[in-house]
């Protein structure tokens, strides 16, 4: 397993910890589970799972926060000659976008 048992979720990046819950699942996917493992890698996933929807809520708030303080120092920019966004509003449609592509991991169980 990429994480230790013991090592703390907190510090583990959102990628590791990601990575770190893709194995768990792998391993409960199993036929044949080792039940002897089956309870630490629950309580491990579980707190995988809820640093990593803290660490979403935490940043769709930040963005949330910091979105409309961009938009109004670009102002409502115009589209460009092809009407394409300008590079603000490009930044926060992907930002949105991001967000809203990540996982609902809590559902995994």
């Amino acid at each position: 397993m990429a994480g230790e048992e013991g090592s703390a979720v907190t510090g583990l990046s959102y990628t590791e910890a990601s990575h770190e819950l893709d194995e768990i699942v792998a391993f409960f996917e199993q036929r044949e589970v080792d039940i002897d493992q089956l309870v630490a890698r629950l309580e491990r996933a579980t707190a995988i799972v809820d640093e990593l929807d803290r660490r979403l809520r935490r940043t769709r708030a930040q963005v949330e926060e910091l979105v409309p303080r961009l938009a109004s120092v670009v102002g409502e920019a115009p589209e460009d000659e092809e009407g394409e966004l300008d590079t603000a509003d490009a930044l926060v449609a992907e930002i949105d976008e991001v967000l809203d592509d990540e996982p609902g991991t809590p559902g995994l169980f």
